[in-house]
């Protein structure tokens, strides 16, 4: 029994030529058949994998570009305010009289002429803190800054602000003194 397993069936009478290349044939075909479906089925894994990838692609992409236009903007509107204070800010304002203000938390202090003074005392005049700075702009120049971030600008708790229009009346009748220095 040295021969294949088709020569031994066809030795004994089993199977003739013809039948054998018939059963070989059909065979054949089936597997060509299977092959072609499992290439199918590969190559539409590999698609939509593909398509994955690329989608993922795409919205990592998209993301990183938000990302970059966001610190753009970001950086747009810090140069805008630089060069608003700068252009705005008061240089003549630097004198010897103590202003102190509640920043953070903490009182600074800021050494300002009579005039500054009374003009920060009354609003037309507000501190802008930009770089680690403090910077004293007019009050439309502030006007500009907050629209722009309004966390830049330290806020002055104002005493008017709580008072009802009966108690502004009443503290009307008393003058404070112009020299009076807190």
């Amino acid at each position: 029994m040295a021969g294949s397993l088709f020569d031994q069936l066809k030795k004994s009478g089993l199977v003739n030529e013809h039948k054998a290349k018939q059963i070989k044939k059909e065979k054949y075909q089936q597997s060509k058949q299977q092959k072609g479906q499992k290439t199918e089925a590969a190559d539409k894994n590999v698609a939509d994998l593909a398509a994955e990838a690329s989608r993922l692609k795409a919205e990592k992409d998209r993301q990183l570009n938000l990302a970059r236009q966001q610190q753009q903007a970001e950086k747009a509107k810090q140069a805008e305010l630089k060069q608003i204070l700068q252009t705005n800010r008061l240089t003549d304002a630097v004198g010897d009289l103590p202003f102190n203000f509640a920043d953070e938390g903490k009182i600074k202090t800021l050494q300002v002429n009579a005039k500054t003074h009374a003009g920060l005392a009354k609003g037309r005049i507000r501190i802008a803190r930009f770089a680690d700075e403090y910077w004293m702009i007019p009050d439309m120049a502030a006007e500009k800054v907050a629209l722009r971030d309004a966390s830049v600008l330290i806020a002055f708790a104002s005493s008017e602000d709580n008072l009802s229009d009966e108690d502004k009346d009443y503290y009307a009748k008393f003058e404070i003194p112009d020299d009076l220095v807190w």
